[in-house]
């Protein structure tokens, strides 16, 4: 399948090219030619697809149960993202996803400082909803 299309829904790139896509898990489930070949949800349940995935469990509002599975999942998720259909999600594709896809934005080379706007600026303007996720994805400690 290969990676995004920069210009489908949810689409962000990443300062080294990486592409990966943000989504709601509320919204319809995407049309068979708009699929992942990779997902990381985040959320209270674990959430299945017909592709690969990984769960990370991540109550809404709050931050990760385990910052260590969290930051290997996304690791992962980067290193996909450079030759496949990579996409972060959780139920309203905002909080959670938005901290998450700030965290990828410094695997790419964003500054820690810059995460939270770059990811309002590139993916949503309301992405990474509390104070917590904005501390979180800014700490110095997630850099892999």
């Amino acid at each position: 399948m290969g990676i995004w299309d920069e210009s489908a829904e949810g689409v962000v790139v990443l300062p080294d090219g990486r592409r990966l896509r943000g989504r709601a898990l509320r919204a319809k489930a995407p049309a068979e030619d708009q699929r992942p070949e990779f997902g990381i949800y985040l959320g209270v349940r674990r959430h299945e697809e017909m592709w690969e995935s990984r769960w990370i469990r991540w109550a809404d509002f709050r931050l990760p149960h385990s910052t260590s599975e969290a930051v290997a999942a996304l690791g992962e998720a980067y290193e996909r993202a450079a030759f496949s259909r990579v996409e972060i999600a959780c139920g309203g594709g905002s909080g959670r996803t938005g901290t998450a896809i700030a965290i990828l934005a410094r695997y790419s080379g964003v500054p820690a400082e810059e995460a939270v706007e770059w990811v309002r600026a590139n993916y949503r303007r309301r992405a990474i909803e509390t104070p917590g996720q904005r501390r979180f994805a800014s700490s110095t400690n997630l850099v892999r």
